[in-house]
């Protein structure tokens, strides 16, 4: 593993959560039990949502929303493009058609209301929006336009644990939202995952749908709560463990304190970087710049590498994918940004002088570009003047 000056993410595991986690190993109960609700209650509390289900992964929770949401074979559910690809995978898995939508535009990189609509055809059963690094995007637009045409809202909130638009917890303004716990998110705990929902319905087949279908847990006949199960729903093992959902009610608590600070770092990176085209704010999970159309952006990120900053990419465009690329739209402002944009190191740790030497890099890796002037959206600007 190459020793990074500045690493693209990196998680901080304070003693205390150590501490937590062994204390859970050493209690003898390690599946999903009251560990698990105690940190869905307070998931519940933190979002505002009715119901909280945590689960194994990130992947899963998109699953089981649109499990839930009834989508299968001859539907066709809106998506974008410029996502992980386990947003569209899970409409897939339904035996649903996930439909390509572009982005707004460089500086959006989300589709907004007026994309979504114009996609929309006999077959359109829901939208499912990507919260783009962890900003909110078009999404209060497209929940008035699905409501008005009776399509079902999924939100892919992956990015965006702790981001409120609105008054209002992203992931809570469709009939379910999705979150991920993997290590480079917000709220990391390695692997893991959780579902939001108002509806009770819902909750209760995702519920199912989490464990096999049955109708009692392990935790509930371990307690004497129940003596059997019935199986009544073609379910899957979408479980989290007790350790991973200690750890993750610990780290719930810090949430809001490291997303401040992510805040302040994207500010700053905002300010140094005078002329770049970033992410609109408030996207505090990841932070992107977009260089010019002529700039050599593989250069541009070896370059950063030798100066021991890591970078990448977010995303390939799905509809590239051999998987997904036959009959896939024309996305012309999706795959501009997917050949154009550099992801910057951003997470709570980070020092002022690690960004300092990640501005200091870009600039010095953008002046070495063969070009008489960077264009429209990169550095008009030396971007390692001091910010005001």
């Amino acid at each position: 593993m190459p020793a990074w000056k500045v690493p693209l993410a990196d998680v901080a595991v304070p003693e205390g959560d150590i501490a937590l986690v062994a204390d859970v190993y050493r209690s003898g109960w390690l599946s999903m039990g009251p560990r698990t609700a105690e940190f869905e209650r307070a998931l519940e509390d933190h979002t505002g949502a009715a119901h909280a289900l945590a689960t194994a992964n990130g992947t899963a929770a998109l699953h089981l929303i649109c499990l839930a949401a009834g989508f299968g074979p001859g539907d066709e559910v809106i998506v974008p493009s410029l996502t992980f690809v386990a947003s569209v995978n899970a409409i897939a898995y339904t035996g649903a058609t996930p439909v390509f939508v572009d982005i707004a535009a460089l500086e959006r990189p989300w589709p907004d209301a007026a994309a979504v609509e114009a996609a929309i055809t006999p077959r359109t059963r829901g939208v499912m929006t990507v919260a783009y690094g962890g900003h909110p995007g078009d999404i209060a637009a497209i929940r008035e336009l699905t409501e008005r045409r009776g399509l079902t809202l999924l939100e892919d909130a992956a990015h965006a644990i702790g981001v409120r638009h609105d008054g209002r917890h992203v992931g809570t303004f469709g009939a379910a939202g999705a979150f991920s716990f993997f290590s480079n998110k917000n709220l990391a705990i390695g692997e893991g995952g959780a579902v939001v929902t108002d509806d009770g319905e819902l909750a209760e087949r995702m519920r199912l749908y989490r464990s096999h279908g049955m109708t009692t847990l392990s935790w509930d006949r371990h307690r004497g709560h129940a003596s059997s199960y019935d199986v009544v729903a073609l379910g899957f093992n979408y479980r989290i463990d007790e350790p991973r959902a200690a750890l993750a009610t610990a780290r719930l608590l810090r949430l809001d304190a490291e997303n401040a600070r992510r805040r302040e770092l994207v500010a700053r990176y905002r300010e140094r970087l005078t002329g770049v085209t970033p992410t609109a704010d408030p996207a505090i999970h990841i932070f992107t710049v977009v260089v010019d159309g002529g700039v050599d952006r593989d250069a541009v990120r070896a370059a950063l590498a030798e100066r021991g900053v890591q970078t990448s990419v977010h995303y390939p465009p799905v509809h590239r994918f051999s998987i997904y690329a036959d009959g896939a739209p024309e996305l012309p402002l999706t795959d501009a940004y997917g050949a154009r944009a550099i992801t910057l190191p951003l997470f709570a740790g980070m020092t002022e002088a690690q960004q300092d030497l990640v501005v200091d890099a870009l600039a010095d890796a953008l002046a070495a570009q063969p070009l008489d002037r960077l264009g429209d959206a990169v550095l008009h600007a030396d971007p390692r003047a001091p910010a005001e």
